[in-house]
């Protein structure tokens, strides 16, 4: 492994930050299609050269953006080469908005709108891509989890798209509801072992598996108890955060919800609260140690209300027990007067042989830490708001 390619995307533009693997000094590219948001970047694990960048703007509409020689170049996948912009700057040439929602949703029952806790009903629309996951096998290969809530897949390196439509046609799909940040499908994870089995998650509905490859799904959401919602044991209708999971161990999960950490030694069958000493339950993020499948760490924050961490003092705990007991690594993080947050996606980890571990948060500062969360050092401060990190151990 020579080095790490760390993909940020926030609210005015994308950033590549590369280092070797002392990870100790840093190269900064960017802004790339400056001035829009992008919502996940995230590269192949089978082509390092490959990576994939969600572009979205109030104005324009979602693009998908695809660079072939680790971010130097990019282009919308299906426009002829030089027709889309590099590095945005502009309207895009030719749409690239190619996430056509299944009406049918493989049921042969019209699937086109859902009802919320009011009993109002709303039409299913396509908004945005919050998350996309390449395959581990294939590089042409990936998922896309969108707003309204749905999963596709490309097989032609993001050119077409097929909504994997046995989800939304799950019964319970009229009945999802949308989080404070809408009805996003935040989380897609990949079994290592498995190419057919798949977990998503989506706020506010919660995760669901599939066993299939995407015909078939099933909600996984027993043990999840949300105070806001009519029954709060209900087979859907909870608001899950983000669900990580140690490739090495598919089936161990671990989940941030809105409100409570949460485990599952089942493939997500069951989980339990493993909140423990945290000084709150509350939080956006979850990710889980490259080597060492019992340490996790989570970022709280102090409410679902007040979006920023406790007591002005930003604090990564890590628990080495797979939850329960957790301590807090703060050596580097700033511990005073600081009020941000570190969302969803915005959580990674490298697989060298001293883990690295890195995020960003909604102030624009990048932190890393390569001894597992010991110490912490800011690679980059005052970018736009981070909406995501992802890795790449090259």
């Amino acid at each position: 492994m020579s080095g790490v390619r760390v993909l940020v995307g926030t609210h005015k533009g994308a950033f590549i930050l590369s280092s070797d693997g002392k990870r100790e000094k840093w190269e900064v590219a960017g802004p790339l299609f400056a001035g829009w948001e992008i919502y996940h970047m995230k590269g192949s694990a089978v082509d390092p050269n490959r990576i994939y960048a969600s572009q979205t703007s109030g104005w324009f509409g979602q693009i998908l953006q695809r660079s072939d020689d680790g971010g130097k170049t990019w282009q919308q996948p299906g426009t002829p080469v030089g027709e889309a912009p590099a590095t945005g700057g502009g309207p895009p040439k030719a749409a690239s908005n190619k996430f056509v929602y299944d009406t049918s949703a493989e049921t042969g029952k019209p699937l086109t709108t859902h009802q919320w806790y009011d009993g109002t009903q709303h039409p299913w629309e396509f908004k945005r891509v919050w998350h996309l996951e390449p395959s581990l096998r294939d590089a042409e290969t990936v998922y896309a989890g969108v707003e309204d809530a749905a999963l596709f897949k490309s097989t032609d390196g993001g050119q077409n798209w097929k909504e994997l439509a046995g989800l939304r046609g799950h019964g319970t799909g009229p009945m999802w509801q949308p989080g404070a940040g809408g009805m996003c499908l935040h989380t897609v994870i990949l079994d290592p072992g498995n190419e057919k089995r798949i977990w998503i998650a989506i706020s506010a509905a919660g995760a669901f598996r599939t066993e299939d490859g995407g015909v078939t799904w099933k909600p996984i959401n027993r043990g999840l108890r949300s105070e806001f919602i009519p029954d709060q044991d209900a087979e859907v209708g909870h608001c899950v955060h983000h669900v990580a999971m140690n490739p090495g161990r598919p089936g161990v999960m671990f989940m941030q919800k809105h409100w409570d950490v949460m485990r599952s030694d089942d493939a997500g069958d069951s989980w339990r609260e493993v909140s423990g000493n945290l000084p709150t339950d509350f939080g956006f993020v979850i990710d889980v140690h490259a080597h060492e499948p019992e340490t996790i760490y989570v970022v709280p924050i102090k409410s679902d209300s007040e979006h920023y961490v406790m007591e002005g003092k930003l604090r990564v705990y890590r628990s080495k027990s797979g939850g329960g007991e957790w301590e807090a690594l703060t050596r580097g993080l700033p511990q005073k007067d600081c009020y941000v947050n570190v969302l969803r996606d915005a959580m990674a980890v490298d697989s060298l042989d001293e883990c690295g571990i890195y995020f960003g948060t909604t102030g624009g500062q990048v932190y890393a830490s390569s001894d597992a969360g010991e110490t912490w050092n800011a690679i980059v401060r005052d970018l736009p708001a981070v909406l995501s990190v992802e890795v790449q151990t090259l």
